[in-house]
């Protein structure tokens, strides 16, 4: 039964949470577990299926993290996991190149618009470092653009002014990065159209390439302004850089091909992960054929990994692709996303609570105030209390959303029908209960 336990009555959750403490840094492998932003105890996982996660402790929730993303046909799909037992029983992992690499390579290149060439590897985070690394090889300059509030891994050139976890611990400048590193790194704010025609203009020359994720979703959803993005693309061809698109999180999920699809500019470089693994580790970067071929064993620029294109990985991400292309979700993704959307903005109008929902597909975030939010100055102007209470709300009865204020929540496949409209009433009523 979905929604019986709260959140202070995880019983089972509290006692693994106790020995993990005693054994993982906070009792958590990755910052935002430990709920930490939102207060209370981490629930842990025993199980996940289809839109629902089954706590510990019995418990079942309506799940709108989705694993943070790459869960778009649901947990524990059918069609993923007989992709994994087949390949499980061929081994899981080689050392050398297996059918599985090329097969991948060839969706990704057929599916996403900028790519001609592909390197697989294993997280975002290994993806952005290695786009980084390749666009200052090939343009043989140093300096990097990135926007305060993307987050594009814990790479240490690019901690700075983050979003995700690093947002939701009060640490956006993360200990133990040397400055001459960071001093690289140029940060400016998120649709400021005039700040980015400066820094070029100053520096143009020893611009390697922008980073951005072209909707950022780490310090909340963010969407750009009309003609941003092709300033970007305008401005990295006027000046010889490279534009990276970190789509590691909205690539075949607001798109098939991404938001480049969604938006038709043409990157570079794009950085990818999440979905293409199915739910086993994963990362990708690809990009035009010459920058491309700047990789070792071809080029100067080294990059490697004993696990990239891990046979299990590659055969999880070809049946979540493929499942893509087949079933084709993303017109009920806007109309679900929609739905959520409306539900929470038509509670909030009638209790009188300023709130902003950006929503774009399978994506949507709450911001609790009056106007839009185009920077990350704007999603952390405001206070997290009315989240805070909703997360906690919306928990109580059946629904998971991310335990961040700053964080962007995920629909997948399976919410369609008594899920989504459940989801929505509890959401909902959290509204009215604030």
């Amino acid at each position: 039964m979905a929604g019986s336990q709260t959140h202070d009555t995880h019983t089972r959750s509290e006692a693994l949470f106790e020995r993990a403490k005693q054994l993982i840094p906070g009792g958590v492998n990755s910052p935002v577990r430990a709920f930490r932003s939102v207060g209370g105890t981490p629930f842990f996982t025993q199980r996940a299926e289809g839109a629902r996660l089954t706590t510990a402790d019995g418990a079942e929730l309506i799940d709108f993290v989705c694993t943070w993303g790459p869960a778009i046909h649901g947990h524990n799909d059918p069609d993923i996991r007989e992709a994994v037992a087949q390949a499980l029983e061929a081994g899981t992992s080689f050392g050398t190149p297996n059918p599985y690499e090329v097969e991948m390579a060839e969706l990704i290149v057929d599916i996403v618009p900028s790519v001609e060439k592909v390197r697989m590897c294993n997280s975002g985070t290994e993806a952005t470092m290695s786009a980084i690394r390749l666009a200052r090889g090939y343009t043989k300059r140093d300096k990097i653009i990135k926007f305060a509030g993307c987050y594009h891994g814990h790479v240490d050139s690019l901690l700075v002014k983050a979003g995700s976890g690093a947002l939701t611990l009060g640490n956006p400048d993360s200990a133990g990065i040397p400055a001459a590193f960071a001093a690289e790194t140029i940060v400016l704010d998120y649709n400021d159209a005039e700040a980015v025609r400066d820094i070029f203009q100053k520096h143009g020359h020893e611009i390697a390439a922008i980073i951005v994720e072209p909707y950022p979703a780490n310090c909340g959803l963010i969407l750009p302004d009309p003609g941003y993005l092709e300033l970007l693309r305008e401005l990295c061809t006027a000046n010889g850089s490279v534009l990276i698109f970190d789509e590691v999180m909205t690539g075949f999920r607001l798109a098939l091909g991404g938001v480049q699809e969604r938006v038709g500019i043409t990157p570079d470089l794009t950085a990818m992960g999440k979905i293409i693994g199915g739910g086993l580790p994963v990362g990708a970067f690809g990009g035009r054929a010459e920058i491309m071929d700047c990789l070792a064993p071809l080029g100067p620029v080294y990059q490697a990994g004993t696990l990239s294109g891990n046979p299990l990985a590659m055969a999880a991400g070809i049946a979540a692709l493929k499942k893509l292309q087949q079933v084709n979700p993303y017109p009920a993704f806007e109309v679900m996303g929609a739905r959520i959307r409306d539900a929470l903005l038509d509670a909030a109008r009638s209790k009188g609570i300023a709130l902003q929902v950006p929503q774009v597909g399978s994506m949507f975030s709450l911001f609790f105030r009056e106007q839009a939010v185009r920077n990350y100055g704007d999603a952390t102007a405001g206070s997290t209390e009315n989240y805070n209470k909703l997360f906690h709300y919306a928990l109580d009865h059946g629904v998971y959303l991310a335990p961040s204020a700053y964080e962007t929540a995920f629909l997948c496949s399976a919410h369609q029908g008594p899920d989504i409209d459940q989801a929505a009433e509890v959401l909902a009523s959290g509204i009215q209960a604030l």
